[in-house]
């Protein structure tokens, strides 16, 4: 074990009330593309005159809705995506009675394939589709399978939306209060898998005024110069191993 590693263990060890605040990368090792690395999905040359963040703002969904859900059907919905390491890990804190909460970026809905409970997602989730006009929802084969295109409401005719914060849309008030409340009341702060670019969420970290600060991100963020301890590991392989040496 490394002392990188053993020193995460002994972080894990002290805490009693832990927050995930996670991103994109945790994913990558499920084999779901992150946004803003060398090989993410906003790098990747689209066959279109428009970029990734007009595809999925509320703009072009209003406007061009079947164009908007072959982009997000093909590049933001990994149906067959299982939980890594990092979200099994997490369930396990959870499950110890160690992990507050998780605050996450993504919108796939593996930590709750994980079994964590106490998940905020900021962005919202794939697996959930609502209309616009009667407020009935659909799950993720509804738009993915048997839906017409665009995807109608079966009952009312109504255009469904995924269930997740386009581009131009705000985040949900009730999700942002209790995803600062969570880390407000934490001890240990782990941020993983996020470059802590993307605004308003990357703000949240300010609420933390705990005990132990962590990254583990690939590449470098803000939080660095902050933390206790900084690791540039893989975050499944990593997380899995701290859990279990518990």
């Amino acid at each position: 074990m490394t002392d990188e590693l053993q020193k995460l263990v002994e972080i894990l060890r002290d805490s009693e009330k832990i927050v995930f605040f996670g991103g994109a990368g945790v994913s990558t090792e499920s084999g779901i593309p992150d946004f803003r690395s060398a090989n993410g999905l906003w790098n990747e040359k689209l066959k279109v005159e428009l970029t990734p963040e007009q595809l999925v703002s509320h703009t072009y969904f209003e406007r061009f809705p079947k164009e908007f859900f072959d982009f997000y059907r093909d590049k933001l919905v990994y149906p067959d995506a299982e939980p890594n390491g990092c979200h099994k890990a997490l369930a396990h804190l959870e499950e110890l009675g160690k992990l507050l909460a998780i605050v996450t970026q993504n919108i796939d809905g593996l930590h709750q394939a994980a079994v964590s409970k106490t998940v905020y997602e900021l962005h919202g989730s794939v697996l959930r589709n609502y209309c616009m006009d009667c407020g009935t929802f659909y799950d993720a084969d509804y738009v993915m399978k048997t839906a017409p295109e665009p995807p109608r409401c079966a009952k009312c005719g109504g255009l469904v939306k995924p269930d997740v914060v386009l581009y131009e849309e705000p985040l949900d008030g009730d999700v942002m209060q209790n995803a600062a409340d969570a880390i407000a009341r934490a001890d240990t702060l782990i941020i993983g898998g996020t470059s802590l670019v993307v605004y308003p969420a990357a703000g949240f970290i300010r609420y933390f005024h705990g005990k132990h600060l962590v990254v583990i991100n690939k590449t470098e963020t803000r939080a660095d110069r902050s933390a206790e301890l900084v690791l540039r590991t893989p975050i499944g392989e990593t997380m899995d191993a701290a859990v279990k040496a518990l």
